[in-house]
């Protein structure tokens, strides 16, 4: 609009002083018109410049942002490669590799992955994590669950989060949208009685656990007795534990071990470090009501380098604590380093870790509270020695039962139901 307005001032103003020559080309020569004359004249091709526009007049090109992004995106479409001769050349990529990346730019849109083959799902999965999409806030979080939903112990099978205290309280939504997982390890993660990780271990989703390690948790019997409430009244929950580490937690006594009588498929257990009173006792209780030996000797099934990370989710899961360390590292331009580094936990992190060393250096030296279930020795016998083996066999089971009836007649004043065991009953 006003570059008509300045273009019909220039063709029809009769009071401006100077207007200068008008230039018309016609028949591909340029010819200027005499406005006094009204007449046109030939002119040589080189004239005098003649500024149409004031000095002050300027024009603003808006470009489409959309557009020139994908245009930009255009070179994603080629493979560039150099050959022997030091050519450059580059080829299309094949449709799959396009769509796979579009999909997976915009994988928090997907409405649902059941039913989806799974070999395209974990290159779908790879190409999302590749693009860091598991590791943003609130996206991230909706695009695991489609992918845990649909794919379940294949997307993770086994977590490892032992001295990861950060990464569980920084994503703890998203490990709890795991399911069907068979190992766990929360070592040394201080969740302690009240946490939201330790309430969720009794949910439907992970009654597929099968190794939870929970050493140096600061976990007490009140704890013992919430992980236990669902499987000891309505047989869910953790009934399928195989092996269970509760070492390193003083807090944890006489009276919470009885509540892990209710987990009958356990074949190994580890109560090293625990503030047990009557050890002989308890060691007693466990061999006759669980059927497991005490060890003399360390068992491999506690150790730490038997358990890892497995499954689609893995490098996810080291992107998580990549990301947490770099948000807690120092800044150089900080006075008090010490401070900020206490603030943000990194230094907290340092003496966890010492601390925990430390807390299993005493349980060592405290006594060794491993048990495991003996493996039945199919050994050919004499027939006699067959015969007073079965008949041992059954008197211990009927001195186990007898011991067990009077046990549960005279202490079942502990294993009452209490008002907060019905209140976490009733949020199943």
């Amino acid at each position: 609009q006003n570059w008509s307005r300045g273009m019909s001032y220039c063709l029809h103003s009769e009071s401006h002083v100077d207007t200068g020559p008008i230039y018309v080309r016609e028949n591909g020569k340029l010819h200027v018109v005499n406005q006094g004359a009204g007449g046109i004249q030939n002119v040589p091709a080189k004239t005098r410049p003649f500024r149409l526009f004031s000095r002050s007049f300027s024009v603003e090109l808006c470009m489409n942002r959309e557009d020139d992004r994908a245009r930009r995106q255009r070179t994603d479409h080629f493979i560039f490669t150099y050959t022997k001769e030091g050519n450059l050349r580059y080829s299309a990529k094949s449709l799959f590799s396009l769509v796979l990346g579009y999909i997976s730019d915009n994988v928090d849109h997907i409405d649902s992955l059941i039913g989806f083959p799974e070999q395209i799902a974990e290159k779908l999965f790879s190409a999302a994590e590749a693009r860091q999409k598991f590791t943003e806030p609130v996206t991230g979080l909706r695009a695991l669950q489609k992918f845990t939903e649909a794919y379940g112990s294949l997307v993770l099978c086994s977590l490892c989060l032992r001295n990861r205290y950060l990464v569980v309280s920084e994503k703890l939504e998203e490990i709890k949208s795991f399911r069907e997982l068979t190992c766990l390890d929360l070592s040394c993660c201080k969740l302690g009685d009240e946490h939201e990780l330790l309430e969720h271990l009794t949910k439907e989703a992970l009654s597929s656990v099968k190794r939870l390690l929970l050493k140096d948790n600061s976990l007490s019997d009140v704890g013992l007795r919430r992980m236990t409430t669902p499987v000891r009244v309505l047989k869910k929950g953790l009934e399928n534990l195989l092996v269970l580490d509760l070492s390193c937690n003083p807090k944890i006594t006489d009276v919470g071990i009885r509540y892990l009588l209710s987990f009958k498929k356990l074949n190994c257990l580890d109560i090293s470090g625990t503030g047990l009173k009557d050890v002989d006792a308890v060691i007693k209780q466990i061999q006759t009501q669980l059927g497991l030996a005490h060890s003399k000797v360390p068992l491999k099934e506690f150790d730490h380098s038997n358990c890892k990370t497995e499954g689609w989710a893995e490098q996810t899961v080291l992107q998580w604590e990549q990301a947490v360390m770099e948000a807690i590292k120092p800044q150089d331009n900080l006075r008090s380093r010490t401070a900020t580094l206490r603030f943000y936990g990194k230094t907290h992190r340092i003496e966890e870790v010492v601390k925990c060393t430390l807390v299993e250096a005493e349980a060592k030296a405290s006594g060794n509270l491993q048990f495991y279930k003996e493996k039945v020795q199919s050994c050919h016998l004499p027939l006699k020695k067959e015969v007073a083996g079965s008949h041992e066999l059954k008197n211990n089971k009927k001195r186990a039962l007898a011991e067990h009836e009077r046990e549960r007649t005279s202490k079942q004043k502990h294993l009452c139901l209490t008002v907060e065991d019905w209140d976490l009953l009733n949020a199943y």
